[in-house]
């Protein structure tokens, strides 16, 4: 069991940039993966982007080029800087890491992105 805790979020005009962290209760180095995944109103839950134990990166087509996940293992943490925000991209972004067979999942953190 581990515990996931996102921050970062907050409201931001369309082409701003945010940066979001989640902090997990236990060493990152020997988990499977990392990632981060979102869920608009009226939509289902869907992946933005993860990082796995060797560095692999993956990405949803519509954030490729404009968000980025990184991993500090000494901090213990998984970060997404995420820029040229749209309005679309407003959600609740939850923090998740897979270790073996287990799924864990942070409370979430709102972005909203609006003028």
């Amino acid at each position: 069991q581990v515990q996931l805790v996102e921050s970062g979020g907050g409201l931001v005009q369309p082409g701003g940039s945010l940066r979001l962290s989640c902090a997990a209760s236990e060493n990152i180095f020997n988990f499977n993966a990392m990632g981060w995944y979102r869920q608009a109103p009226g939509k289902q839950r869907e992946l933005v982007a993860s990082i796995n134990v060797g560095g692999v990166t993956d990405y949803a087509d519509s954030v490729k080029d404009r968000f980025t996940i990184s991993r500090d293992n000494a901090q213990n943490t998984v970060a997404l800087q995420m820029n040229a925000l749209k309005p679309e991209d407003t959600a609740v972004y939850y923090c998740y890491a897979r270790i073996l067979r287990y799924h864990n999942w942070g409370p979430g953190t709102q972005v909203t992105v609006a003028s």
